[in-house]
């Protein structure tokens, strides 16, 4: 595909946004009335009626017929962690044999698929079946493309008759209230009166991997699982560091480009784009935007790399490891929270207002995520991250939070009640200009920690590439709300502010600065570190899941509105039960792979070497010992193969027995896993014994280094 950025009607300011739904689309094309009260209702100062919702939705619909769309869906985000989608079309008989093309306004608002056909953690029984999608108005609708044409489709909450959330966005919804709620508190407690909205932004940064479709049709685990079960390291990997930000290969800029250009019709602000560190692992980063919208972003990422990757003969793998020992893929959460008249509250700032705003913004922060690590650390478990953290690649298992030197020394002397002077010589107090240059100047990057301060926003890199975003932003903004809420308390009530605040700053520092931590967290001596300050190391989706049930994320979250009791335990059991059902698909698929292709392989090629000792002996009269000694090694490790597949096969059916959730999802953790890890020593030694023209599968040399 020949992508042409010119002038004129290609030009990329004309199609960005061109499928997109935008607040400027609306503003040209509803009547301003109706446009103001739209914007009212998206500013949540007023509730939606029926006469603005039918206006909007026949606009809607025309705009989207005279872009060519015929259908429209209600787009939504169950707690498959995927998107989902049920497609209606505009035509309405008017009973002469015609139709007429309407959508009207309760179409727009709401829907109503089916909510026990969806993971719901018992929330709804098979036999209730009803569930409805609500429009999500602060989240323009867009236009899909596909063979077939065009769909509207409108971003939607999705939940039960009864009420309960039944996806990802319901709860973010709610989690962006509370921090709002809370931090318009704080801020007015801070002598701010002109600001009248705040909002959770994000950015999100997504890492992927490339690989030949050929060579992906031929690997049944990456097919049905994401990753491989089996492989052998090639000879090089990644210690020669030359693919991290190298030359971009033509083929995969390629995609890059029609990736960029589909994304920017839809008003995406696709903006980096880079080699990552893993041979065919890539980045895309996009501009900020509220938490809401970047789920809906990054989910429309995640879909249009697997299908667009599909046209240039590639497959994205989105799995956390697809390979062991390189690199895997996270999604870099960057997370900060600003006003409706533009003042980033982690913004160091370089005025006296701005220096007491920040450093209780950010000692917020700093006590959110010390009180509710462990919860925070659940919120980026799955199966595929547990291959992920902790390796010397990524995020430990362990939360804690970069500030870097000079940050974290502004802090300590505050704590400490001592005087504090900036890299220019000012001294530090609460209402002096003191800290001007620190989003440039005075603050490194720390790579290894999970959650680093970056000049003017917090970044979690635990969050895996799979994952939407909605769940770790959901736990960040309730902690961050619940935090924001306490210092409200004690500051509206306060007589001296300048002497609260100061307070409030150097005893939260005081009390949670084991959290912080600005060394090498991919270091051993982290861990012994971490566990002396009491620090939580959940090395496993299995250890982590359990935190969504406990006592105190129960009172946090019902406190702020954001889950019941029981929206908790329903993904208790659901993420769980994911973890399960991932584990059994890949120990599954490490039995048939060697059962029906490894092994008749390797008994082949045993039979081949054999007969080759025997040519040999005919005409010398001796055989090699070289080719005796690699029959012995090869057959002796054949025989651990087949013994090391059984006893995985008998331990998998185990599972079977198994109907508790917690009790299955540990069994595959303490029992599945390392018979898989077992078998996957000898078959991947095997692989490194035998020809490879005999080996049944694409190596990782050619996954890894052919394209």
């Amino acid at each position: 595909m020949t992508l042409d950025f010119g002038t004129g009607k290609n030009s990329l300011t004309s199609i960005f946004g061109e499928y997109c739904f935008s607040d400027s689309v609306m503003k040209e094309r509803l009547p301003k009335d109706i446009y103001k009260e739209l914007k009212k209702v998206r500013q949540g100062d007023k509730k939606l009626s029926l006469e603005v919702a039918n206006v909007v939705a026949n606009t809607m619909k025309d705009w989207a017929i005279e872009k060519g769309a015929t259908h429209f869906t209600h787009w939504f985000q169950p707690l498959t962690g995927l998107t989902a989608e049920k497609h209606d079309s505009f035509i309405s008989p008017v009973g002469d044999g015609t139709v007429i093309m309407e959508f009207s306004g309760k179409e727009l608002v709401q829907g109503e698929p089916d909510a026990s056909s969806f993971p719901n953690g018992g929330l709804r029984e098979t036999f209730e079946a009803r569930g409805y999608t609500a429009w999500d108005v602060s989240s323009p609708a867009f236009l899909k493309a596909d063979k077939t044409g065009l769909t509207l489709a409108i971003p939607t909450a999705f939940f039960s008759y009864t009420g309960e959330a039944l996806d990802k966005k319901v709860p973010l919804l709610r989690s962006m209230e509370a921090v709002e709620k809370q931090a318009l508190r704080l801020i007015k407690a801070l002598g701010n009166t002109t600001s009248k909205k705040i909002s959770v932004t994000v950015g999100p940064e997504q890492e992927y991997f490339l690989v030949e479709k050929k060579l992906f049709e031929a690997r049944p685990d990456l097919k049905f699982a994401g990753r491989t079960v089996f492989g052998s390291m090639p000879v090089k990997g990644q210690e020669m560091e030359d693919h991290y930000f190298g030359a971009i290969n033509e083929r995969v800029t390629a995609f890059m480009a029609e990736l960029n250009y589909e994304l920017w019709k839809l008003g995406i602000t696709a903006k980096t784009q880079h080699n990552e560190v893993a041979p065919n692992q890539f980045e895309l980063a996009i501009i900020f935007d509220t938490a809401n919208v970047s789920t809906d972003t990054n989910q429309l990422v995640m879909e249009m790399m697997k299908k667009l990757a599909l046209r240039h003969d590639l497959v994205a793998l989105l799995h956390e490891k697809p390979f062991a020992g390189v690199n895997g893929s996270g999604k870099h959460n960057n997370w900060s929270i600003a006003t409706d008249d533009g003042i980033n509250l982690l913004n160091p700032g370089s005025t006296p207002s701005d220096n007491s705003q920040f450093l209780i913004f950010t000692s917020a922060v700093i006590k959110a995520i010390d009180m509710y690590a462990p919860l925070l650390r659940a919120s980026a478990a799955n199966a595929g991250n547990d291959h992920r953290l902790g390796g010397n690649e990524a995020p430990p298992a362990i939360i804690s939070m970069f500030l870097g030197d000079q940050l974290t020394e502004i802090f300590e002397g505050v704590a400490e009640g001592k005087k504090v002077e900036s890299k220019d010589g000012q001294s530090l107090k609460l209402g002096a200009n003191a800290i001007p240059d620190l989003p440039k100047d005075l603050t490194d990057r720390n790579r290894t920690s999970p959650f680093a301060f970056t000049g003017n926003k917090f970044e979690f890199r635990m969050v895996g590439s799979s994952q939407s975003l909605a769940g770790p932003n959901v736990v960040i903004n309730t902690a961050v709300a619940d935090i924001l809420g306490e210092f409200a308390d004690i500051l509206e009530k306060a007589t001296d502010l300048p002497k609260a605040i100061e307070k409030i700053v150097g005893e939260t520092y005081k009390n949670h600065k084991r959290i912080i931590f600005n060394g090498n967290g991919y270091s051993p001596e982290w861990e012994i570190e971490a566990k002396k300050r009491g620090l939580a190391n959940l090395r496993s989706t299995v250890e982590a899941v359990p935190e969504f049930i406990k006592d105190y994320t129960v009172k946090l979250f019902e406190k702020h509105g954001v889950f019941s009791k029981k929206e908790l335990h329903s993904r208790y059991d659901i993420y769980l039960e994911e973890y399960a059902k991932r584990i059994n698909i890949e120990a599954g698929l490490a039995v048939q792979m060697v059962s029906r292709n490894i092994l008749p392989a390797v008994n082949e090629y045993l039979i081949s070497l054999c007969e080759g000792v025997n040519s040999v002996k005919s005409v010398s009269g001796v055989a090699s010992k070289a080719q005796v000694k690699l029959i012995e090694k090869i057959s002796s490790e054949f025989e651990k193969m087949i013994e090391l597949c059984e006893k995985l096969d008998a331990i998998h059916d185990g599972a079977e027995k198994i109907s508790e959730v917690y009790e299955k999802a540990v069994y595959f953790r303490n029992q599945v896993i390392p018979a898989m890890e077992n078998l996957r020593e000898v078959v991947d030694g095997l692989e490194k014994l035998c020809d490879e023209d005999v080996w049944p599968f694409p190596s990782y040399a050619e996954l890894l280094f052919n394209m």
